[in-house]
């Protein structure tokens, strides 16, 4: 199904909103729940007999992005990798003590930060410690975070060779003057050749990441971009909008307000860019992510089994994921518990014996009802009644009758039909998925708005 650019709904509807890698989002997590919680629910798991998702966080990269809002720690020295590996593999070890390790690990991520900030030996050696710890399956999705301007020699080759099968990587875009403007140069040449070398050496799915709303862009220079990212030939591509956030983020102070793209220019730059990648065969996944038809994501969505977590879209529903590092997140079936954010603080709760849980959340049975609801309409645009009706023992619409009275106005814009006990999004709301499913947000009419990014 296409999707609809319709501006005038857009800027109806624009407004600050969560992005739904969790349900609640991670600004209902607290500081009351703590390691005993995390423990507690760990050792809970165990007789589910769920498969393990783990995601590992490396937080260091050589050179700052203006743009980022991620939790990194800048350093030119290699040196500082080997301390912070210790203690992941200290977090692995205690981890044994709660957790059933020989749970299927179905999937797993390195994220940061720069995964290849670690040398050769270092990547070897950890995942060396991982397969130690963990039961890795055959056929488990194995992925990590590149950055193509420091790639070392051989660095791919031995990322291969250790198990590694997907690769992620930020391109953001391709103007010179633009890459410039956020401290990123990136040449075209340069990424043709790391997708020739990836392509060569077999790994399964490539994904590319873009940016838009970024200082001196216009639509003109983004469809040039656009155009070469399509050339490159990835299996899936994420296009963000950039969040201007300087007094979250400070590094973004280096960027002039005055050189960001206007609304107009961004939103005539969204709608080239579901044009473009639509005409390329590529499939509008949710939000801002698109994928080839037989990418495994486009799969899951015809299905109707996608499903979302901390690292956005994925195909395994049903899994326990461990986070393990400074600031990971972990998403148990019943709670979601984060770690330290500081190398510091991750540090000194490992010394004091202690697995290093910052905060988190604990679900309640209404917020198991709210997520499937949610997470339905992310995922693959559409929630029938009589699906959660049964997995709750509820009645949908006496249970979210003041939502669905709600909904009605987005019906009569034609963003959404409700009809046969379901509610179906249709093309002209597909860009407003995150708009839809916030309706159900118990939580949102409670938060100041201005914690989110905005919707479109």
């Amino acid at each position: 199904m296409k999707t609809v650019f319709n501006e005038s709904l857009i800027k109806k509807y624009d407004r600050p909103g969560p992005r739904y890698t969790s349900y609640p989002p991670a600004t209902e997590f607290n500081e009351e729940v703590r390691e005993e919680d995390y423990k507690r629910m760990l050792l809970q798991s165990n007789f589910s007999k769920r498969p393990l998702s783990l995601y590992f966080h490396i937080p260091f990269c050589e050179s700052a992005c203006w743009f980022c809002g991620c939790n990194v720690i800048i350093s030119h020295r290699k040196d500082v990798t080997k301390r912070y590996l210790d203690y992941v593999y200290r977090e692995m070890e205690m981890l044994k003590g709660y957790l059933d390790t020989s749970r299927p690990v179905v999937q797993l991520h390195w994220g940061g930060g720069t995964p290849n900030f670690l040398s050769n030996e270092e990547i070897r050696e950890f995942f060396g410690k991982i397969r130690e710890v963990f039961n890795i399956s055959p056929d488990a999705e194995i992925s990590v975070e590149i950055d193509p301007r420091y790639l070392s020699k051989g660095q791919l080759e031995t990322l291969r060779e250790v198990g590694f099968n997907r690769v992620s990587m930020g391109l953001q875009d391709l103007d010179p003057e633009v890459q410039r403007a956020i401290n990123r140069i990136q040449p075209y040449e340069l990424m043709r050749k790391v997708m020739k070398d990836l392509r060569s050496l077999g790994f399964k799915s490539i994904n590319i990441d873009l940016i838009y709303g970024l200082p001196y862009q216009t639509p003109e220079k983004f469809r040039k971009t656009l155009l070469q990212t399509i050339e490159l030939d990835p299996d899936r591509t994420a296009v963000f909008n950039f969040a201007y956030v300087p007094w979250l983020k400070p590094l973004q102070r280096k960027i002039d307000p005055s050189t960001l793209p206007p609304p107009e220019d961004k939103l005539t730059i969204l709608e080239m860019t579901i044009d473009l990648f639509q005409k390329a065969g590529y499939v509008f996944i949710g939000m801002d992510h698109f994928a080839k038809p037989e990418d495994e994501l486009a799969q899951a969505q015809r299905d109707g089994t996608l499903w979302r977590n901390f690292q956005g879209y994925t195909t395994k529903k049903g899994v326990d994921l461990i986070g393990i590092g400074a600031t990971s997140i972990g998403m148990l079936h019943e709670g979601y518990f984060q770690n330290y954010k500081t190398i510091r603080e991750y540090y000194l709760a490992l010394d004091s014996g202690k697995l290093p849980t910052m905060r988190g959340y604990i679900l309640t049975e209404e917020d198991f009802i709210r997520r499937e609801v949610i997470m339905e309409l992310m995922c693959n645009f559409r929630c029938d009644f009589e699906k959660i009706d049964r997995s709750f023992g509820i009645r949908f619409e006496e249970h979210f009758s003041s939502e669905l009275e709600e909904l009605m106005d987005m019906e009569r814009d034609g963003l959404l039909k409700i009809e046969d006990r379901s509610i179906k999004v249709l093309p002209e709301g597909r860009l407003l998925i995150r708009n839809i499913a916030m309706v159900f947000d118990q939580y949102i009419k409670t938060k100041k708005e201005q914690r989110f990014s905005r919707t479109i």
